[in-house]
């Protein structure tokens, strides 16, 4: 049977973040319940370049009676980046592994999507043997969804890691890649051994590091020098600011950082007084996370560095200088940092996203 499924055959969209998360995921966030100081369907044609990758998952288990399909082909997709997709396909149908291919890239340079990433995308979700699409953000009142790629069905990841912001990506997904380990999923029809398909729309992921325009620096400020990727920050011979100061090195084009954002970063501290770097995770992007159970997002974030990043973009670099007694009201022992102090922090801003 030719099924064609629109967004109008959606039910429930703000399921769609529950039905993505890994079987783990959604019992310790009782399915969604989900450095200290920053440490501190007619359709188009997909088009001719789109490229097809198969992942190395293991085969699907569908029923008996469908042949499971080696390709996409038999899919097709109508409506670019941005809209809301109709699918057209023959069901039932299954896929014997887990495939994906670019139907639309709208960036030419977009930031490309990291194995360990966290993705903003939209997405319609199909079964391939009923053909009915058991949920989708495009529907009304519906709304990109956020989330760690480690935190999604392995499917998902594998159908889109490697992709780029701006890529429309077709993906046909195995069962063994989807819900046959949580016993599949009855509030959305979907059994044990169904295949599934996905149209997503990549609209955001985190940064490996700053990028945009780059701006000249204040001589009257730290300056920043690189090793690699290795930041190296030199204090001026002068006084440092008596105010709060904020300096963009690289102004990034993504998403502005909002107050109550929870942020990606990678940092360095380092005293004005000697140039000593007393917190460093440049290496290790930090992402303040949330606990269920408190509602509160740890370890915390500095607060002075938080307010200082509101209404930066994403792939900016940030020199930023806190005068005595701003970033940190009391000693800080552990990391060296007198109140006395005056604290200088490098920022990229990797990635934002609304607080929960």
């Amino acid at each position: 049977m030719s099924m064609t499924s629109t967004p109008s055959d959606a039910r429930q969209p703000r399921r769609a973040a529950k039905l993505l998360i890994t079987a783990a995921v959604a019992a310790s966030l009782a399915l969604l319940g989900a450095c200290s100081n920053d440490k501190p369907s007619t359709s188009n044609s997909p088009s001719a370049s789109a490229k097809s990758t198969a992942s190395a998952s293991p085969s699907a288990s569908p029923s008996p009676t469908i042949k499971p399909s080696t390709n996409l082909d038999g899919i097709t997709v109508k409506g670019g980046f941005g809209t809301e997709p109709t699918v057209t396909f023959k069901h039932p149908w299954a896929i014997n592994k887990t495939q994906s291919k670019v139907l639309d890239r709208t960036q030419k340079d977009g930031a490309k999507v990291q194995d360990d990433g966290t993705v903003t995308f939209d997405y319609v979700g199909i079964d391939g043997r009923t053909g009915k699409t058991f949920d989708s953000s495009f529907k009304k009142g519906g709304s990109p969804i956020t989330y760690p790629l480690s935190n999604l069905v392995p499917g998902f990841k594998k159908g889109i890691a490697g992709k780029q912001v701006g890529d429309r990506v077709l993906v046909g997904m195995t069962s063994t890649d989807g819900y046959d380990s949580s016993g599949g999923n009855a509030s959305a029809g979907i059994k044990v051994g169904d295949s599934l398909i996905f149209v997503i729309d990549v609209k955001a992921t985190t940064l490996t590091s700053a990028e945009g325009k780059v701006n000249k620096p204040d001589p009257k400020l730290p300056t920043v020098v690189f090793a690699g990727d290795k930041p190296v920050v030199t204090i001026p011979k002068t006084d440092p600011p008596t105010k709060i100061t904020t300096e963009e090195l690289i102004t990034g084009t993504g998403a502005a950082v909002k107050a109550t954002d929870n942020v990606t970063t990678r940092s360095q501290t380092i005293l004005w007084k000697n140039g000593k770097v007393v917190d460093n995770s440049w290496g290790t992007p930090f992402t303040p996370q949330l606990d269920q159970q408190t509602g509160t997002y740890s370890p915390t974030r500095n607060k002075a560095m938080q307010q200082a990043m509101v209404g930066h973009k994403v792939g900016s670099r940030l020199i930023m200088v806190f005068p005595p007694g701003t970033a940190y009201k009391y000693d800080d022992k552990s990391q060296g940092i007198s109140k006395d102090d005056t604290v200088v922090m490098l920022v990229d801003i990797l990635f934002t996203q609304a607080g929960q």
